[in-house]
């Protein structure tokens, strides 16, 4: 939502010096790759040339950013050292002595918040997923895990190493995340104030993941950083940092890394080609600038476990369709190819299974009970009914009886039937609470039924089950999508009516 006097303002694509016709070429190659998509912006200079939104998503949701998360700790840390509060060369064990203690490595206490920005930290990563301590800091820094070297020496992603700079942050400023920031910057650029992020056991926010902001209010951050810091006349963050955040400061290109992740590593900020740089999340969010052209792409969906390849098939559409197409003058207006764009994206949906919406099976296995054999989702019994088009999981597992309804060929909205994933703390149980989600099923053949449950709450993730029907005999195979939910939904099971 733009406000009075705002820098930020909307023209066509043609005016920007982009066809139309190729967004609708890239808007096509995303959706042909299967994977959900919630949002895309694409801006040029100040103004906003083209976005749309697949329902349920719109401009004012607040999406969960993830690993975006990481680039606003950067931010964070550069006020920091604007005002004087700290040094990019100090060691962290200035600040973390009473955690560093019991650490016999000296790699680690020797570690420095500039080779923490540049993930060029001491000791293997050592991630808190299925271990869930009570405290990430102190985990952080008890590290156990064998092999060392000196900090920044090499690249290595380290999750963890970036909620700690931000519980650096919360240390010396005495204010969350989030408080510090909004003084600092984000109020300054209208960022939402309803923006939030999630908190980490321990006490601190969840500052490597857990952001959830307007898909607009990266576009902002991006446009801040693309003026070198500066918004609307304001020097707000002095060059300097901007320019070196925003560089390569050492090599990722890893043994068998995608090309979009080969391009050099900033302070905690990707680098991509053609000099531009961008923030990364998890499920497929991108916040990029492209300073040559001084282009700005805003991208959000759900692809956990392919997100590397899809991440790559997305920038080299942008690049070589919108990018390297541009011209640096107006192009004349295409209203034919602008008004097919608009129409073909202006009722876009979350995706939904592929397939058939009936099949003769269905009559024969409607409200018929299946008896599982032992299995690892400790499902005892399953059982599926079918109204019209709309149908139902129902099953018992560890938690007992469950129900999960599902449109065949379309989304049924509702909440995931498993209780007590967490909520404002992560990984931490939440009695009571049930993530929002959309189900939907379809016949892959005449035997196979597809279900796909999509999580659209403070957690992004998926879950696949596809169930194989016999004579009397049933085999259900679940997969889920997402960071350390939902584990009770993976494998295989066998049971007969």
């Amino acid at each position: 939502m733009l406000k009075e006097n705002d820098i930020i303002g909307y023209t066509t694509p043609e005016q920007a010096g982009v066809s139309s016709k190729n967004i609708e070429k890239l808007i096509h190659i995303l959706e042909g790759t299967g994977m959900a998509l919630h949002d895309v912006i694409i801006a040029r200079g100040n103004d906003i040339l083209f976005e749309c939104y697949w329902a349920p998503y719109h401009n004012e949701y607040l999406h969960r950013m993830y690993s975006i998360t990481k680039s606003y700790v950067s931010l964070a840390i550069g006020f920091l050292e604007q005002d004087g509060l700290i040094d990019l060369d100090d060691p962290m064990e200035k600040y973390f002595a009473e955690e560093l203690k019991a650490q016999p490595d000296m790699n680690q206490h020797n570690q420095t918040i500039r080779h923490m920005l540049m993930m060029s930290t001491a000791k293997p990563p050592r991630t808190w997923r299925g271990l869930h301590p009570k405290d990430w800091v102190k985990h952080y820094f008890s590290n156990p895990l064998e092999g060392t070297r000196p900090s920044g020496t090499a690249w290595k992603y380290d999750s963890i190493g970036s909620h700690v700079l931000g519980a650096l942050v919360e240390r010396v400023t005495g204010k969350t995340f989030m408080d510090y920031l909004r003084e600092k910057l984000l109020r300054k650029i209208g960022f939402s104030e309803e923006a939030y992020c999630l908190k980490a056991p321990g006490g601190h926010s969840w500052m490597d993941a857990g952001l959830l902001c307007r898909p607009t209010d990266l576009l902002r951050t991006i446009r801040f950083l693309l003026n070198g810091g500066s918004w609307n006349g304001e020097q707000i963050l002095n060059r300097e940092y901007v320019k070196a955040a925003t560089s390569k400061q050492i090599d990722n290109a890893l043994p068998g890394a995608i090309p979009c992740r080969c391009h050099g590593y900033g302070y905690q900020i990707w680098k991509c080609r053609q000099d531009s740089f961008f923030f990364s999340g998890m499920h497929t969010q991108i916040a990029l600038g492209v300073p040559g052209k001084d282009f700005i792409l805003i991208f959000n969906g759900d692809c956990f476990d392919k997100y590397y390849d899809e991440k790559q098939t997305l920038l080299d559409a942008f690049f070589d369709l919108i990018v390297n197409a541009a011209s640096d003058t107006p192009l004349p207006e295409d209203k034919e190819a602008l008004d097919k764009l608009n129409e073909y994206t202006k009722d876009l949906k979350l995706i939904t299974a592929k397939g058939e919406k009936h099949s003769e099976k269905e009559h024969q296995i409607n409200n018929v009970t299946y008896k599982m054999d032992e299995n690892p989702m400790a499902i005892t019994d399953i059982r599926f009914t079918f109204d019209g088009e709309k149908g139902c999981f129902c099953y018992t597992n560890a938690q007992g009886y469950k129900e999960l309804p599902f449109g065949m060929g379309y989304n049924e909205f509702g909440l995931f039937p498993e209780e007590g994933y967490s909520k404002e703390v992560a990984s931490e149980y939440a009695p009571g609470n049930y993530y929002k989600c959309a189900a939907s099923g379809a016949w892959v053949d005449e035997n196979t039924l597809h279900i796909i449950a999509q999580i659209i709450d403070t957690y992004l993730g998926s879950l696949h089950i596809t169930v194989k029907f016999g004579d009397g005999e049933i085999n259900v195979d679940m997969f889920k999508d997402a960071e350390d939910y939902m584990n009770e939904y993976r494998g295989e099971a066998a049971g007969r009516a």
